[in-house]
């Protein structure tokens, strides 16, 4: 284990509020997404250890840094992330600017005002769009929209964990320009309710990353990678969910985080259930909610099929030869087969066969 791990919070991919190389994002996609993964979720660790002293945890970093940059192999995960940007030629830019994010998480505990706050996003968030959108080959014009995204998102996060950050780390990212004009500072973060002040500054803050989301709103709609896209508009309206509730709940004492996916579904939504999508699906209305947990079951039970790790190849190959047989026939008016399960997303929404094909 590296010096580095040996810090670690414990926390994966599937922990987070958000997905991460959830199982929408195409395979080939997935091992760049999950190595760029874990070397931020360590260098994280490292940057919110409670008990590492600030020089330790700076040590670690420029350890990392070095080992993606490939003048040293003291990180493993920066080391593992190095290779497979080479694989894929794609740029170290993206991680070197999280693990600025990181050193000012060390250094920097306070944020003077809305653009302070922005400048650290644009290390801190806006890369993991970025480099999302280059392992799947998006243009880089739709960046602009993944910053106010990301942001948002990371916006939304401060907010969620605002007194916990004070109380572990001293670290506040609430503007304190915003905070002294509703005549509170920092030390509101220390109780177990939010005064009506630090309420209103709470308030205030949401509002404002409202209208980043707004800008963001069309950002699923530029993508073209399909499964990507769907990926991001549900993030996009997971995010809007959040954002709403910080409008008027106290995250000092009340939950602003999404409840789990209950047990009393059908046998379609099972095929979803323990998806890090399970809950924002819920989000949506309800003929819609109802035909995405259907195309997740199909994507489940096909992408099961082709990980597969007992059939052989010719019997993997064959079962989905037998899919594409049912899509078809559903297409043509037929029963469908083991595929009957879409015809009223079919009938109503009227994707494209050639998008279950693919």
């Amino acid at each position: 284990m590296s010096e580095a791990a040996a810090l670690s919070s414990g926390k994966g991919h599937h922990d987070e509020n958000f997905p991460v190389a959830s199982f929408l994002i195409a395979p080939q996609h997935r091992a760049p997404v999950l190595a760029f993964y874990r070397f931020v979720r360590t260098a994280d660790d490292v940057a919110d250890n409670p008990h590492a002293p600030p020089d330790e945890k700076l040590r670690l970093l420029e350890d990392m840094r070095l080992s993606l940059m490939g003048a040293g192999d003291a990180s493993p995960e920066g080391v593992a992330l190095r290779r497979i940007l080479e694989e894929r030629k794609l740029t170290t830019d993206h991680a070197a600017d999280l693990l600025e994010a990181f050193r000012r998480d060390v250094t920097k505990l306070r944020y003077a005002d809305w653009g302070e706050l922005m400048d650290y996003c644009r290390y801190s968030a806006m890369p993991v769009g970025r480099y999302v959108l280059d392992v799947h080959g998006e243009s880089r014009e739709t960046w602009p929209l993944n910053d106010a995204l990301c942001a948002a998102l990371q916006v939304i996060n401060h907010l969620q964990d605002c007194g916990k950050d004070y109380r572990a780390l001293d670290r506040v990212y609430l503007p304190l320009d915003t905070m002294g004009k509703h005549g509170t500072d920092p030390s509101a973060l220390a109780v177990d309710a939010a005064t009506p002040a630090l309420k209103a500054v709470i308030a205030e803050l949401a509002a404002q990353n409202a209208e980043l989301l707004k800008t963001s709103a069309a950002f699923a709609g530029r993508i073209k990678d399909l499964r990507l896209g769907l990926e991001v508009a549900i993030i996009q309206r997971f995010a809007e969910d959040l954002n709403t509730k910080l409008l008027t709940r106290d995250p000092l004492c009340q939950p602003v985080h999404h409840r789990k996916s209950s047990p009393e579904v059908d046998a379609v939504r099972r095929k979803a259930e323990g998806s890090s999508f399970y809950s924002a699906m819920r989000l949506m209305p309800k003929s819609g909610r109802e035909a995405m947990y259907a195309i997740y079951a199909f994507c489940r039970i096909v992408d099961d099929i082709a990980d597969d790790g007992e059939g052989t190849r010719v019997e993997r190959l064959a079962a989905l030869d037998e899919w594409r047989d049912d899509l078809r026939s559903l297409y043509v008016g037929g029963r469908g087969g083991r595929a009957a399960f879409l015809r009223g997303v079919v009938e109503t929404y009227k994707p494209r066969l050639e998008d279950f094909l693919a």
